[in-house]
Order: C-alpha cells, then sequence, then structure tokens
C-alpha cells in the first residue's frame, strides 16, 4: 500500500478526530478544510462550505491579516456563536511559498464562567458592608476584605499571615472567635473589643471539608453602633423594594444619558443644563411628550453633586390621588385603617440628599399641592399620622407637557407653588421644531440598538430619507420605540421603505398625493418586495400573491427591481 496514502487518511483522520476546531483557508480568504468540531463551534453543519469566504461563516474573522503580513496570531479571544473562544491563526507554508492560513480555536467558556465566578466572588467578599476575616485550619489569617479594615481600623498587612493567638496577645482583640470556632467546631458568635476601644459583633462560621474536617473559619464583623442607622436603611429598603413593584423608578447611581443633538436650540439647552445643574436650585422642565425631558432630569442629577445620592421619579397622573400623600409623605404605625403596622418611609425622605422628580406635576390635586409648598418652604417633611417633622435636604425637577399657567387660569394649579417650582425653566422643543436634529438622532439610536442586540443591520437610503423627512408627533420617544421595533422584528439585515409602518412610509413619499393609479401602483410594488422577501423563489411569491410568474416577472423588469 502506497505509504503516502496511508499518512494523508491518517492526516485526516487526526484532522477531523481533533477537539479544538480547525480551519483551513487559501490565499483568497476562500475555506478549503473544516473539521467538524469547528463545524459545531460555528454552527454550520450540513452547510456545503467549501469554497466560501470565511467571512460569510465567521464575520469577525482576521484570518485576512495573516494573509496579508505573514504573521501569526496567538491567544486571541473572539466570541462565536454566543461562546468565548481563543483562537491561534498561523501561514500555511508549501515548499516555502505562503499557500493559505490555519485557525485553530479553542472553546474557553467554562473557564471564563469559572474565572469570572471566582472575581465576583472575591468582589463580593471585598464589598461586602460587613467585615469578613479568614483563617485556615490552623488559626493564620488568610483574608481580610475592606470593610473589615475600616471598621476596626487595622490594615490587613498588619494581619495576613500572622496567628490569632499572637494578634489577640499584641491587642489587636480582646478575644478570637476563630479560636473558639476551631476548638469548639462550630459556629459562635461574640461581642469582641477591637484594639481595646470598638465593641463588635462577630459571627464566626467553619467550613468543613467532605472528610468533615474544618478547612477555614468565615467571621463576619458588624460595629454595634450601626445597628440603630441599620434599622432605619431596613425600613428604607422595604420601601425601596415597594417602590420597583409600584409606579415609581428609582435610581442610586446617577447615568449618564447622551443627549444627541445637531440643532442651536438643542445647544443652547445643552449649556443651560451644564450652568444649572451644580445648583440646587429647583427645575421645571416643559415641552411635548416624548421629547426628552426625563433624559435632560437624569442628565441633571448625574452633573449635580448629588449624582451619588437617591434620585427617585414620581409620576403624579400614575398614583390615585388617596394614596399620593402616603406615598409621598410617608406615614406613622396606625395613622389609619390598613396602615402598614410599621409605618412607611414616604418618597420625599428616601429622596433625602439626592432629586426628586415630579413628572407630570400639572396632574397633582390641589390638596397636595398645598402641603409640596409648604415642604418647599420649611425644607421639612412630616409623615401623616405624625407630629415630629423631619429635615429634608432634595432637589426638586418637574416635568410637564401641560401649560400650567393655563392651569393656574383654570384654578387647578397653585401659582405660589409654580414660582417655587419654576425659578429655572427648561422647555424641550418638540422634533418638528428641530428638525436638524432628526438625523443624527436616527442614526445613534440605530447604532445604540445594533450595538445593545448584537444585530447587524443598514437603513437603506431611501428609508433613511423618508425617516428624516416624517414629522415625529410623538418625538424622541416614537423615534427610539420605531427603530427598536425596526432592528428586532425585520428579518431582513437592509431595511427597506416597505419595511416602514404604512403611517410612516405613506406620509413622506410623494405619490401620497399622486393619482389613483400611481398610489395602487406603489401599493402593489410593496406587497411584491414582502412576498419576495418571505418567499425567495419567484415562482412561490407569484402563487401567494394569485398571479402568473411570467407577469411577476415583467413587473420587476419594469420596475428595476433586482
Amino acid at each position: 500500500m502506497d505509504h503516502r496514502l496511508i499518512s494523508a487518511d491518517l492526516a485526516e483522520y487526526i484532522f477531523n478526530s481533533m477537539h479544538n476546531g480547525l480551519i483551513v483557508v487559501d490565499r483568497d480568504n476562500k475555506v478549503m478544510m473544516i473539521n467538524p468540531s469547528a463545524e459545531k463551534m460555528l454552527q454550520i453543519e450540513g452547510i456545503a462550505w467549501k469554497g466560501m469566504p470565511i467571512k460569510s461563516l465567521l464575520p469577525n474573522s482576521k484570518m485576512h491579516h495573516v494573509l496579508e503580513n505573514g504573521v501569526s496570531s496567538i491567544g486571541e479571544k473572539m466570541n462565536i456563536a454566543g461562546r468565548v473562544c481563543m483562537v491561534n491563526r498561523t501561514p500555511l507554508y508549501r515548499e516555502g511559498e505562503m499557500i493559505g492560513a490555519i485557525g485553530v480555536i479553542q472553546d474557553i467558556s467554562e473557564m471564563e464562567h469559572s474565572r469570572n465566578l471566582l472575581k465576583q466572588m472575591e468582589m463580593v467578599i471585598e464589598f461586602s458592608t460587613d467585615g469578613i476575616y479568614v483563617v485556615n485550619t490552623e488559626g493564620i489569617t488568610l483574608l481580610v476584605n475592606s470593610a473589615y479594615e475600616e471598621i476596626t481600623g487595622f490594615r490587613r498587612e498588619e494581619l495576613v499571615g500572622r496567628h490569632m493567638a499572637e494578634l489577640t496577645h499584641e491587642g489587636y482583640f480582646d478575644q478570637s472567635v476563630s479560636l473558639l470556632v476551631l476548638e469548639q467546631k462550630k459556629r459562635i458568635s461574640v461581642i469582641q473589643k477591637i484594639g481595646g476601644k470598638k465593641d463588635v459583633i462577630a459571627t464566626g462560621t467553619p467550613v468543613f471539608n467532605e472528610s468533615g474536617v474544618i478547612e477555614m473559619v468565615v467571621t463576619s464583623v458588624r460595629d454595634i453602633t450601626q445597628l440603630n442607622e441599620l434599622k432605619h436603611e431596613l425600613n428604607k429598603a422595604r420601601s425601596i423594594s415597594q417602590i420597583h413593584q409600584h409606579r415609581y423608578a428609582l435610581e442610586f447611581e446617577g447615568k449618564e444619558q447622551a443627549i444627541v443633538f445637531r440643532s442651536a436650540k438643542m445647544e443652547q439647552i445643552y449649556e443651560q443644563i451644564h450652568h444649572v445643574a451644580p445648583f440646587p436650585t429647583s427645575i421645571l422642565l416643559s415641552g411635548p411628550s416624548g421629547a426628552g425631558k426625563e433624559v435632560v432630569a437624569n442628565l441633571i442629577h448625574h452633573l449635580s453633586n448629588r449624582k451619588d445620592k437617591p434620585f427617585i421619579k414620581v409620576n403624579c397622573a400614575a398614583i390615585p390621588e388617596q394614596l399620593l400623600e402616603a406615598e409621598l409623605f410617608g406615614y406613622e404605625a396606625g395613622a389609619f385603617t390598613g396602615a402598614n403596622r410599621d409605618g412607611r418611609i414616604g418618597l420625599l425622605e428616601l429622596a433625602d440628599q439626592g432629586t426628586i422628580m415630579f413628572d407630570e406635576i400639572g396632574e397633582m390635586p390641589l390638596s397636595l399641592q398645598v402641603k409640596l409648598l409648604r415642604v418647599l418652604q420649611e425644607k421639612q417633611v412630616q409623615r401623616v399620622g405624625g407630629t415630629k417633622p423631619r429635615n429634608l435636604d432634595i432637589r426638586i425637577i418637574s416635568a410637564t407637557n401641560r401649560d400650567l399657567r393655563e392651569r393656574i387660569r383654570e384654578g387647578k394649579f397653585r401659582e405660589d407653588l409654580y414660582y417655587r417650582l419654576q425659578v429655572v425653566e427648561i422647555r424641550i422643543p418638540s422634533l418638528a421644531e428641530r428638525p436638524e436634529d432628526i438625523e443624527v438622532l436616527v442614526e445613534h439610536y440605530f447604532s445604540y440598538y445594533c450595538r445593545l442586540f448584537r444585530i447587524e443591520k443598514q437603513l437603506s437610503e431611501k428609508t433613511k430619507h423618508i425617516l428624516y423627512a416624517y414629522h415625529w408627533p410623538g418625538n424622541v420617544r416614537e423615534m427610539r420605540n420605531l427603530i427598536e421595533n425596526m432592528i428586532v422584528s425585520v428579518p431582513s439585515t437592509l431595511i427597506e421603505p416597505h419595511h416602514l409602518p404604512q403611517h410612516i412610509y405613506d406620509s413622506t413619499l410623494p405619490w401620497s398625493h399622486g393619482t389613483l393609479k400611481q398610489r395602487v401602483e406603489e401599493f402593489e410594488k410593496r406587497m411584491i418586495q414582502e412576498a419576495l422577501e418571505k418567499h425567495k423563489s419567484l415562482r412561490k411569491a407569484a402563487a401567494i400573491l394569485g398571479v402568473d410568474h411570467s407577469t411577476l416577472v415583467k413587473k420587476l423588469k419594469r420596475w428595476q427591481l433586482n
């Protein structure tokens, strides 16, 4: 038997049996060979891949770099079909001449997952609000977190690697809960004096291995002086939990949101935001629905010195009048029938040191407007059923799409409250008033959702022109929702005019006011385009449309459609 044939067979067996994926391309970057492991990773089993450009199978392939410069690329991470992979690429030579390139793919998703999990656990320990102290089975200190350093005033460099008995002897603490746990082999809690000054509650928990032997002791430490504050925080957390379940929005860390614009009007507003944000002044945001008032409010909070404090948003029109007072001001235990037996912190108190936004402020009941005015004047809040006022430091941002002066004339809004809220008024214009912003907003949101959903799509030039010319009665909110809908619901990678909602498609095309014949022809063209997208065969599309194949071909030629 020919030895070379055996070698070729053996090479093929090795190639096909390898756990790592292997891809071989020629000098034109077209696929020559792919082993079964690579087929599985790329999810192309059953596809006739031979001779196909590698980019059509793996859009983020970088094999062309190797072919261009002849330099290997080793150990590069890539996302392939949702899996994290390590990729090596090397040029392929025959008799000194480069004839292609080889890519070796190793799936490291599980390894990455384990590594990330370990990092997360380390972060959980490091950023725990409780002090964490870990010793091994011999009582040697292994780990101390930042909270422990903050509570005790000791630096981890002083403690790690040292025995608990030694540290106790030197007066770091009066007794060691870790040594007690190692001795008694059970969870133990003690009141421990740190450095002869501060009392803490230390709870040591043994960690056993499969043989029942203690491998380490994990001790959590909490400053007793903080217990009263923690009780208050617990009540606050309960209220926050209820906020998430109802009609409010809450932010503890302000997130800068991009305000995208090209118009001089929005540039002037942007400059005004930067100028007023650092001050605690009340701001009234006016303008039509969907124009971006909430985004402006977010930016104001983020640019203020309150950005790391709570930002609570309340929709005044969404909460029933009979509940709004209790939600805003909170209530004491037994304040009314059905009240929580422990009372409840109000939204104004939760926003203390931070910012509260009253959306649709024009819908706030008159009875509550009086009480809100008193809060603004006295900088204090009193819970329903309570007698003790609580000091309050909040910044108020109000938003409305109503004419508040008209509401004042109608007797539905207090003039004195209006002037308290409208120290600075920023009016957000509609998109119809700033058409030069439409193009950059369309590009921004289209790019944003493509990145968010990891989808590569494009807008055809005709589609762009229609979107740029549309009057956008729902403003930025309508645009954002429409673009998100197109990204996720249109199957084609190129979004054409016929993919748009009918009212947008019709509103900006020149034939929308044309003759009946022109409008019927455009409607017919749109139906044919949709049928061709769903059924790639002309015969199938013709059958679905109920026309002859030859008729369909003639129409496509007449309209110059591919």
